[in-house]
């Protein structure tokens, strides 16, 4: 059986709860400096988290509800400087620690690092939104490679992210494992040929997951014990590089 050589993390969702309390406030905060009316709750957000990538969801946002605007004069700069303000916001919310890690997400980095395992990234997310979260609870050091935002030309569900994190890791898709939190990051991962483990929020709980190979409501910690929700690991009670490898050999 292959050994496992890398773990190849989702951010957004799956290493913090960074939708609900950091990226729509963040939008919402935009909007408003913007002389904006949009507000996006909670439940909307939700819809639009099935597009795929910030200046995507603004631009889906608009021709879906506010079609009107679509006469905007050099709508294309007008997205992309909405969602650099945006990005500011959001760095602020990190930097005030408003958005913690996901439960054991620092415990199975830290075991994954000790036991000489590499770490990467592969997100929708911008690259600036993607640092931020990692400077301010990780280390970029940690990460061999951080694929982010528009590295690649296809976001998420295609695969492109996945690929050019294996390809700059120089591994094949039977050594690694992928850490996810939604339906299109699990479907991205599998196009990729990758085995992967899902953490659901709760923008994901109610998704299928067709493509995963174990669903959890966490990762879990030795004091906080994660619950399987579909798949089945040995003598669980959270997920470490152990659990990983026995995904691997499944």
């Amino acid at each position: 059986m292959p050994q496992l050589q890398a773990l190849i993390f989702d951010v957004d969702g799956t290493l913090a709860e960074t939708e609900r309390d950091g990226h729509r406030v963040a939008f919402n905060q935009a909007f408003q400096e913007a002389g904006l009316s949009w507000n996006w709750t909670e439940t909307l957000y939700g819809e639009l988290l099935t597009v795929s990538g910030g200046k995507e969801r603004i631009r889906y946002f608009i021709e879906t509800y506010q079609p009107d605007d679509l006469e905007t004069d050099k709508l294309s700069d007008f997205i992309i400087k909405l969602h650099q303000q945006k990005t500011q916001y959001y760095r602020q919310l990190l930097a005030q620690g408003s958005i913690p890690l996901r439960r054991g997400v620092q415990r199975l980095i830290t075991e994954a690092r000790e036991q000489g395992i590499k770490l990467a990234i592969a997100t929708t997310s911008a690259l600036p939104n993607a640092l931020a979260l990692i400077e301010k609870h990780l280390n970029p050091d940690w990460f061999t490679v951080i694929a982010a935002g528009d590295m690649v030309e296809n976001k998420k569900p295609a695969p492109d992210l996945y690929n050019y994190a294996l390809d700059k890791l120089g591994l094949t898709p039977d050594t690694c494992l992928a850490i996810e939190d939604s339906e299109q990051g699990a479907e991205a991962a599998f196009q990729a040929n990758l085995k992967t483990v899902v953490t659901v929020n709760n923008y994901t709980k109610d998704q299928h997951f067709k493509q995963a190979n174990l669903v959890l409501d966490s990762l879990g910690n030795p004091e906080q014990q994660a619950h399987i929700l579909r798949g089945k690991i040995d003598d669980f009670s959270y997920f470490n590089v152990n659990g990983a490898q026995q995904i691997l050999d499944s």
